[in-house]
């Protein structure tokens, strides 16, 4: 069964169905069209007709566009980790969070190349990627303490996680038609290991 959520605008007088989620379109087809600089909040809020003020009741600005989701993302790899067997050492548990949230961004390939692509392009985009990379790397690191996992072992094994997840993530969007986001983490993971115990990647 899907939902739809569905936000009321006063100022517009009628109900607006997934309005975040016309906003994101919007925004990603105008920094494809005319620039991410070049563009506007008032110029997204048009092309997904609705208003500047529906726009800001979402997003701070039109940088954070690209950025929504990170709280679901970031309490689901938490989740995962927290439901990791407990015979899984501290990469393991990252592993099996990683490849529990792969079906989040699967169904979205396309929406994320054109993503990937517009924040390659700027180097303000790009800091706020790390940003939030370094954001899931300490929540990582404090579900692993949870786990009883000491220091620095715990944030050694979330760095590592997340630096698995940028590459795979950054190979993923290279492809094109139906590329494998778990299973490029898996690969990448794979190499990680190898790479730490001194052998050739399988």
């Amino acid at each position: 069964m899907t939902v739809t959520v569905i936000n009321y605008d006063r100022a517009m007088g009628r109900w607006e169905p997934n309005a975040r989620g016309r906003l994101e379109e919007a925004a990603l087809e105008l920094y494809g069209e005319r620039g991410y600089e070049q563009t506007t909040v008032a110029e997204i809020a048009r092309r997904a007709g609705l208003t500047e003020r529906t726009f800001f009741r979402h997003f701070a600005d039109k940088r954070e566009v690209l950025f929504g989701g990170g709280t679901l993302l970031e309490e689901r790899l938490t989740a995962a980790v927290a439901a990791a067997p407990d015979s899984a050492g501290p990469l393991e548990a990252v592993a099996a969070a990683l490849d529990a949230v792969g079906p989040l961004f699967q169904e979205r390939h396309e929406r994320s190349r054109r993503r990937q692509a517009i924040i390659l392009a700027h180097a303000e985009l790009r800091e706020r990627e790390l940003i939030k990379l370094a954001t899931l790397a300490r929540a990582l690191a404090g579900a692993l303490r949870e786990r009883g996992v000491g220091e620095p072992a715990a944030s050694l094994a979330a760095e590592a996680g997340i630096a698995v997840f940028k590459i795979a993530f950054e190979r993923w969007t290279d492809e094109p038609g139906e590329a494998d986001l778990r299973q490029a983490m898996r690969e990448a993971f794979a190499e990680l290991r190898a790479v730490t115990a001194g052998t050739p990647a399988p």
